[in-house]
């Protein structure tokens, strides 16, 4: 039996809707904002982290700050490894975002560090995040807030 037209547009419909509710891209002048995200918490937990791709068109800029209302403060933040091998965090004051480039905050690296959450970070949530850029301006997008995954063991010291 061959679907009808009308069921066959229903599910085009339904499936541009879906690509549409998981796609959040944001733009800042030359400035785009691929797919920001956070990893869900738990309860009691404090920070949370959060992660996007942050690409370049135009001339050289910085992220400098950011802010939340789901958090006390947000601070930019990478991981190094230390002497000892064990990996650290340390705040940074700005990234560099080179002309012509991107820069992606992800897990293990470059990220925003959200501090004093108010609340736990709910699976399937989306989380407002204030960007701040040093030429380009400042823009909020929402961080659509993952599922944890199993990641491999690592050490990890503040």
């Amino acid at each position: 039996m061959k679907p009808s037209l009308a069921a066959r547009l229903a599910a085009l419909a339904l499936a541009t809707l879906a690509t549409t509710a998981f796609a959040h891209d944001y733009q800042l002048g030359a400035i785009e904002i691929g797919h920001p995200w956070a990893r869900a918490t738990v309860p009691g937990q404090s920070v949370g982290g959060g992660y996007v791709k942050l690409s370049n068109g135009g001339t050289a800029d910085r992220l400098v700050g950011a802010s939340s209302p789901a958090a006390v403060r947000v601070e930019l933040h990478t991981h190094e490894m230390g002497a000892d091998g064990v990996a650290r965090m340390r705040q940074v004051q700005a990234i560099d975002l080179p002309a012509k480039s991107a820069v992606e905050l992800k897990p293990g690296g470059l990220h925003l560090m959200l501090i004093d959450l108010k609340a736990p970070l709910a699976e399937g949530a989306r989380v407002p995040v204030t960007l701040r850029f040093e030429r380009a301006g400042e823009t909020t997008v929402e961080l659509a807030v993952e599922a944890v995954t199993p990641a491999a063991p690592m050490q990890h010291q503040h």
